[in-house]
């Protein structure tokens, strides 16, 4: 009896912090950082404000842990690209796409994910989530040196150029004083995408 007591404590104390976790995350989504004060994530978790801070002693914590959460999830997308078959031209091609696509559908969280100003904390997760991009491309680079599509390059400085690459162009398009429509953003990611194979390819076979 005690050791189902113990097992059903811990389960509601993770469906808890779950469901805390899923508020902190929509509340930025659809706001930003700011929004993602603790007595706000905990009313929209509903939950006490202390019941927050017993799983994380600061915003800065919770919303990096958002970071966390929300970039394994991205990074798990473009890595299956990565992994999946097909020539190493058309893999890098989808993989910068499928970035590109998903960061304009949900703009607020994107934006927060990449550039919005935020603590140490929160940064210092970013700047993980940009590594673990960057060795997902840097697979693709790899294979294409090896099959001679790619230029012999450095494939880890080539793939982290070329995350740099969309996450500033992603950046303007992305802020919450800009406005464009679907086919902008159409447009952009063409763009993204055409700048980002040339650049690795060579301009020669990329300038349709």
């Amino acid at each position: 009896m005690v050791y189902r007591q113990t097992a059903n404590t811990t389960q509601r104390m993770a469906d808890t912090r779950a469901r805390i976790l899923a508020a902190a995350r929509d509340l930025v989504a659809n706001g930003g950082w700011s929004v993602a004060r603790i007595d706000h994530v905990a009313r929209k978790a509903d939950v006490a404000t202390g019941t927050v801070y017993r799983h994380w002693p600061s915003k800065a914590e919770l919303c990096a842990e958002v970071v966390a959460t929300v970039s394994a999830h991205e990074v798990g997308i473009v890595k299956a690209v990565a992994d999946a078959g097909g020539a190493p031209i058309e893999k890098l091609e989808s993989a910068i796409r499928v970035f590109a696509e998903r960061a304009l559908r949900g703009r607020c969280l994107a934006y927060a994910m990449i550039a919005e100003p935020a603590d140490p904390e929160v940064e210092r997760v970013r700047l993980d989530y940009r590594s673990q991009l960057a060795r997902c491309f840097e697979r693709i680079l790899r294979e294409g040196i090896m099959r001679s599509v790619f230029p012999r390059l450095d494939p880890a400085v080539a793939a982290a150029c070329i995350v740099g690459a969309f996450m500033e162009a992603l950046i303007g398009p992305l802020a919450p004083a800009k406005g464009t429509g679907a086919r902008a953003d159409r447009q952009l990611v063409e763009q993204i995408t055409r700048f980002c194979l040339r650049a690795s390819v060579g301009a020669a076979e990329h300038a349709a």
